[in-house]
């Protein structure tokens, strides 16, 4: 992170994730309504954990591009071995994305091992990258004071919801309305992510009265006064509030569309299913239909058969 592509980059992961949750529990809640049942992550038809191996392999890019690939003598450390100032974010950041990858990790050995107790030990996992995320973002080294401090701020009002609902997640396991507010929180901290990406490092972006400064190996956003500061905070402040009312509107037509679409399939199939067993019924009792008739019949005139006394 520190630039435009650490943060568009890592959002779009984000976003690509909340949205593939996002889509797989409305599916699941449609088709299942009576038995749902949430589920930490969500395998594919082709490649079964192709959900964890995409966050490892994003976790894995993070990791190398904020330690070896991004620094200029592609270490972060100092010649005496010590960890520089100017480093400390990238040792931050690549710590967060090192937790979501012990996470995806032992999320495939624990399928393999044990899958009945995967749920719960999974979502713990869950819980602690979502905890260690908050935990480092909350005590950045990075500038707390100005405008992308702002943004790291409202960003952890996103990863706690993430937070809680998966922590919520394992004693509620067939609540959809946890795994929904999750999901859709998670697609928001990917789309807050790629917002500070090109708000922070695009120079035409930047608001009125603040500039770019180059300080400690990475760009900031500094501004002239306290009155350039706090109406930049309040433009913040303001994209947030835009980009929450968007995430809601595209989550909830989303869930519409959704529900439309699988619910008509399943009350077709519902249908079709009652048809043809009304159908077999019918064949069933349709050969008999004729004796069962001629024996009511029988048994009518054998009724109304009066016997005749012969010796009178």
């Amino acid at each position: 992170m520190g630039t435009l592509v650490g943060h568009v980059a890592p959002g779009f992961a984000f976003m690509l994730l909340g949205f593939w949750h996002l889509f797989n529990h409305i599916k699941l809640h449609v088709q299942q309504p009576s038995s749902y049942v949430s589920s930490p992550w969500f395998s594919t038809s082709k490649i079964k954990y192709l959900e964890l191996y995409f966050i490892m392999l994003g976790s894995s890019i993070s990791v190398s591009m904020e330690l070896f690939i991004g620094p200029e003598r592609h270490q972060p450390f100092d010649p005496d071995g010590t960890i520089p100032s100017n480093h400390l974010h990238n040792f931050e950041h690549s710590s967060i994305s090192l937790t979501f990858f012990v996470y995806a990790a032992f999320a495939i050995i624990l399928d393999i091992v044990n899958p009945k107790a995967r749920y719960a030990l999974t979502q713990s996992l869950a819980s602690l990258a979502f905890g260690q995320q908050l935990f480092l973002f909350h005590l950045h080294s990075a500038d707390h004071m100005g405008v992308e401090g702002q943004y790291h701020l409202l960003l952890q009002i996103a990863i706690v919801v993430s937070l809680l609902t998966t922590i919520l997640g394992i004693n509620y396991p067939r609540s959809f309305i946890i795994s929904f507010i999750r999901s859709a929180s998670i697609l928001y901290q990917g789309l807050w992510l790629v917002i500070m990406g090109f708000m922070l490092w695009t120079p035409s972006l930047i608001p009125k009265g603040c500039f770019i400064n180059f300080e400690e190996d990475h760009d900031v956003v500094r501004c002239e006064g306290h009155e350039a500061l706090s109406r930049a905070k309040s433009l913040v402040n303001i994209q947030f509030s835009w980009s929450l009312i968007a995430v809601t509107i595209f989550v909830m037509s989303v869930y519409l569309g959704l529900v439309k679409f699988y619910g008509e399939k399943v009350e077709y199939s519902t249908l079709s299913s009652k048809a043809m067993l009304e159908e077999d019924s019918d064949d069933v009792e349709s050969p008999n239909s004729d004796q069962v008739g001629d024996t009511k019949r029988f048994i009518h005139m054998g009724r109304s058969f009066v016997p005749i006394d012969i010796e009178r």
